[in-house]
């Protein structure tokens, strides 16, 4: 009877001690997971929020105070903040080069302004100088020196006309007048004027066998056509003494591919990508001494780009280049 009664008290004990830490366990548990949840809180107020509000900030940044941005924040927060944080700052490094690139073209091109205008203007008071100095008293000298005068201040004009069409065609606010014209009757035209400048240094100006059809473009007549005289008195330019220029044009389905070809010195490879730079020369001496004003590649090339159409060269040097681009057909 002892033994039974310490049997049913030892299961008593333990009994009690096994609810004892079943109690522990789910109190444990509750506790756990009030800790949790405190600490799930915790992140989700001070930490999460804040990265939401880097990340808005970063967005808002982004779009330039554009207007409200839709955002969201997936399920890893920092990760995707991050790459936020390593894509602003790639941004910014880009935009610090690119303003550091505009920088250098912006001094280089006032630098190039001011040489260009120098050259005419001390040559302009240097004529009339010595003409007030007594030298206009002799006739030949007067007449010789006023003709002088006369051409820088020309070169000048064209200069200040060509930086004039380059600062229009750059601020995008160039007015176009489209219209359906023959780009061939306009070609006989520009070699009409250009004849002139070809026969000085006996270079024959033609249109290739297979492409004098009439060729129907719709452009602005006005910009095509200095594109067309840029271009053939570029080749005038470089062209060599008795050589030859060629216009081809080719139907290329809905467009007309010209193709302006010469026989001259050629470009070497290394001036190819500055090309159609403002005020870049590949033959300085050469360039001014017939009156180019630097511009004309750049005039042709910003012409072409407000069409929607861009220019290509093609060269070797001592064998000669190739310039190339599109026009749209005319409608009907």
């Amino acid at each position: 009877m002892v033994a039974f009664a310490s049997a049913m008290l030892m299961a008593g004990s333990a009994h009690a001690l096994a609810v004892a830490q079943s109690r522990v366990i789910i109190l444990s548990f509750i506790t756990g997971i009030s800790v949790l949840a405190m600490v799930y809180y915790a992140i989700n107020y001070f930490i999460y929020r804040k990265i939401k509000l880097i990340y808005k900030t970063i967005r808002s940044t982004k779009s330039h105070g554009g207007g409200e941005e839709v955002y969201s924040i997936n399920e890893d927060p920092i990760g995707q903040v991050y790459e936020e944080v390593q894509l602003w700052s790639k941004e910014q490094t880009s935009k610090k080069e690119e303003a550091d690139q505009l920088e250098k073209y912006r001094k280089e091109f006032l630098g190039n302004v001011s040489h260009e205008l120098k050259t005419p203007i001390f040559n302009i008071q240097g004529y009339i100088h010595t003409l007030l100095d007594g030298a206009m008293d002799d006739p030949e000298t007067n007449l010789n020196f006023l003709k002088k005068a006369a051409r820088s201040a020309d070169r000048m004009e064209a200069l200040v006309k060509d930086l004039l069409t380059i600062s229009e065609l750059e601020s995008g606010s160039v007015k176009m007048d489209w219209e359906n014209f023959d780009l061939q009757e306009m070609l006989q035209d520009v070699f009409d004027s250009v004849d002139h400048k070809a026969r000085q240094r006996g270079i024959q100006i033609q249109v290739k066998e297979g492409c004098r059809a009439p060729f129907m473009v719709r452009a602005d007549r006005k910009k095509i056509r200095q594109v067309l005289v840029n271009l053939l008195s570029n080749s005038i330019h470089y062209g060599n003494d008795q050589g030859l220029t060629q216009v081809g044009v080719y139907d290329m389905d809905r467009h007309f591919l010209v193709e302006i070809s010469d026989n001259g010195l050629g470009i070497e490879a290394e001036h190819l990508p500055r090309l159609f730079e403002r005020f870049y020369r590949v033959d300085k001496g050469r360039s001014r001494s017939e009156g180019g004003t630097g511009l004309g590649l750049a005039i042709v090339k910003h012409m072409l780009e407000v069409h929607g159409h861009t220019i290509h060269v093609r060269s070797s040097a001592g064998v000669g280049s190739t310039f190339g681009f599109t026009l749209d057909k005319a409608n009907g």
